[in-house]
């Protein structure tokens, strides 16, 4: 957010970056747990840094838009292109591991894992959900290919999906549709929630999902600027409203969730798509009941001089077991890794 803007939609951003220290889009800093009390010592906060070496790709691994990555339990980090191939993976010291996908993804949205290790993926112009083996064959298809629809059989331009360590699986459906579809392991429709509007259990674009270790379910509800949270019934429990426009969710083990995206914007005249261009770029983490634990910003690059730290249209976040972050990126066409210094 840039110094002067004042809009009614903004306040509870700006009064949330007051009490954190956001330095806007021009730096990015971690505000931590920064006591905002006289009389009380302020922890320091974590500090990133950009490391401009990694990874180390190879030319035929090509980087087109970059909504999806996802870190593995051995710190591997999957990216999701709309390149060929789609799927590429990583060390974390970023040498090229293996890349896979191109004849089987058409539009890659989110990545993600299940306990098995399998991978599941998100194809927007497919209009599936799909999981693969590490080595990517192909195991399951949920929806039907090439047919959007609303019903059991059929998902619309659907962004996300999470899979239960019981093996359901949750899809926010998501572009075409406003709802959560659950299926079983099987790959079985149970049910689904959710239409287009602002009420509770409504979306406006549901456009990521995670689920914590008791089951709660964690949607990012991105035109309607919050998130929103059910138990595996559908039933509606929280809102976090006013916070930022989120775009993409990761959770980690310690059940705290990531959230990537920008700050409100005033909702435009043409609803069609709300809050584009974002105005920022905006990361927090919160903890399963809605507080904010830290908040950062970052520089907002520019389409094609995008300088390492920059980030132009930050899509996805992901986190490893060192900490360290791992972002990418619409327009930058890019992931970058963002080391943790203290």
């Amino acid at each position: 957010m840039r110094a002067g803007t004042k809009t009614l939609d903004a306040l509870p951003i700006l009064f949330l970056a007051a009490a954190l220290g956001w330095s806007g889009c021009d730096q990015y800093t971690d505000s931590g747990d920064q006591a905002v009390s006289s009389g009380r010592a302020a922890k320091v906060a974590p500090i990133y840094e950009v490391d401009p070496q990694w990874p180390q790709r190879p030319p035929e691994a090509k980087w087109g838009e970059m909504p999806g990555v996802a870190v593995d339990s051995k710190d591997q980090v999957w990216l999701f292109t709309r390149e060929k191939p789609p799927v590429q993976v990583y060390d974390a010291q970023g040498k090229f591991v293996r890349a896979w996908g191109g004849d089987a993804i058409q539009t890659a949205h989110y990545i993600r894992f299940d306990r098995a290790g399998n991978v599941w993926v998100a194809d927007v112009g497919q209009h599936v959900v799909m999981q693969f083996t590490p080595e990517g064959k192909l195991l399951k298809t949920l929806g039907t290919p090439g047919q959007p629809g609303c019903d059991g059989k059929h998902l619309n331009k659907p962004t996300d999906m999470v899979v239960t360590p019981a093996g359901d699986v949750f899809v926010s459906d998501g572009y075409g549709n406003s709802r959560v579809a659950h299926f079983d392991k099987d790959g079985n429709f149970v049910k689904a929630w959710g239409k287009n509007g602002r009420g509770p259990g409504e979306f406006d674009l549901p456009h990521s999902i995670v689920v914590d270790s008791k089951g709660t379910l964690y949607v990012a509800d991105r035109s309607n600027s919050r998130v929103q949270v059910f138990d595996q019934s559908g039933k509606f429990l929280a809102k976090w409203e006013g916070l930022l426009v989120p775009w993409g969710l990761w959770i980690t083990g310690k059940d705290e969730i990531w959230a990537c995206g920008s700050s409100p914007m005033p909702r435009p005249a043409d609803d069609r798509m709300p809050y584009l261009p974002p105005k920022d770029q905006v990361l927090m983490r919160f903890d399963t009941a809605g507080k904010v634990l830290a908040l950062w910003t970052f520089p907002c690059g520019l389409d094609g001089k995008e300088q390492p730290g920059q980030l132009n249209w930050l899509h996805g976040v992901s986190v490893d077991s060192k900490g360290n972050l791992y972002l990418t990126d619409i327009h930058g066409h890019r992931a970058q890794k963002f080391l943790l210094r203290n």
